[in-house]
């Protein structure tokens, strides 16, 4: 029975889950054309040896075990030698297989009912796997930062956002709250209004008010997202209550294609994070991720900036495939989801 009220004794531990379920068609022409790949972006070697992943895989793992960190990835991926690859290391058990794309909502609950079902006093940190960030060990001290925070105050979602130098308008803001009589020991701030992807003028009125840049890197307990998503939501969470109840079963990847089918598409950001500033408005904080560089990598141009910023050149290459062997056999198989 899916019952969020199940008491727990065993003290909460830090998980982590790599978002890598996204398509990145705004690249796709110009990976094809630069790198050869017929692959969404996060699979791909833009910087250095590894992909985006396994940098995200590399940087998550400096505070959280293997053992411990989930991923989430979609079902169309595996048909790539190169991703099955890419995974062939981690634990069969630790590879959630999303039928379809459903937008963020989707892909990250439904890992996060795996993870309950395992670990429901669970405190997570949410990583998506298309950042590139050249101070990692700083960056991992701020999200080591947030889950010290979310210890104190389980019933908050704290958010790690980007100092903005610049009015981007691809990016989501966060406008945290002057608050001068608060003080945090973490340094978190709570969160006024949540903008996404405003006009240039809007950007630049963000930026000079001391808008950050949102970059969806959260930590929260699995809890408190549940009760959140049960109360806002409820007809989702019943549809995703039916997925947890089937989870070891033989019914569960039936279970989960038949929810996939029916579900709406739901933006984590706009369509719950939004509605839970407005619902639970003391609920998110904002942890300012300060003297760090980071990109989403989500345009050609963030590539060539990133890159100038390396002192490296675009590199024309061969797809990456061609230089590994796709593994013979991954446990994966036998769940029937690497054919």
């Amino acid at each position: 029975m899916f019952n969020l009220h199940h008491e727990q004794q065993r003290r909460a531990a830090l998980w982590g889950l790599v978002l890598a379920a996204g398509d990145g068609k705004r690249l796709q022409s110009y990976l094809r054309d630069t790198h050869g790949a017929d692959l969404p972006k996060q699979y791909v070697n833009f910087v250095g040896r590894r992909s985006m992943l396994e940098h995200t895989f590399d940087r998550a793992e400096q505070l959280i075990p293997p053992k411990r960190i989930l991923t989430i990835v979609a079902q169309h991926h595996l048909r790539h030698g190169e991703v099955r690859s890419q995974l062939a290391q981690r634990a069969s058990e630790n590879v959630i297989v999303q039928p379809d794309n459903k937008e963020t909502g989707p892909g990250i609950f439904l890992p996060l009912m795996y993870l309950y079902k395992r670990s429901p006093e669970a405190v997570v940190a949410v990583f998506p796997s298309d950042h590139f960030i050249l101070e990692e060990e700083r960056f991992m001290d701020h999200v080591e930062l947030a889950a010290r925070a979310i210890s104190h105050d389980a019933a908050s979602i704290a958010l790690l956002a980007m100092e903005a130098d610049a009015p981007e308008v691809e990016y989501g803001y966060i406008v945290p709250r002057s608050e001068p009589n608060r003080i945090s020991l973490w340094g978190t701030r709570g969160a006024a209004r949540f903008v996404e992807k405003p006009n240039t003028a809007l950007a630049r009125q963000i930026v000079k008010a001391g808008g950050l840049w949102n970059t969806m890197i959260m930590v929260f307990k699995v809890r408190t997202l549940l009760e959140m998503l049960q109360t806002l939501y409820p007809t989702i969470y019943r549809q995703f209550a039916r997925i947890f109840d089937a989870i070891g079963t033989p019914a569960e990847i039936e279970t989960i294609e038949a929810v996939y089918q029916t579900i709406e598409p739901m933006n984590f950001s706009k369509d719950f994070l939004e509605k839970v500033a407005v619902v639970y408005p003391d609920a998110i904080s904002v942890l300012p991720v300060l003297q760090v560089f980071w990109s989403d990598l989500g345009s050609p141009q963030r590539i060539a900036q990133v890159l100038e910023l390396l002192g490296q050149k675009q590199r024309i290459t061969r797809p990456s495939s061609a230089k590994r062997k796709p593994p013979r056999y991954h446990p994966l198989v036998a769940r029937g989801e690497l054919l």
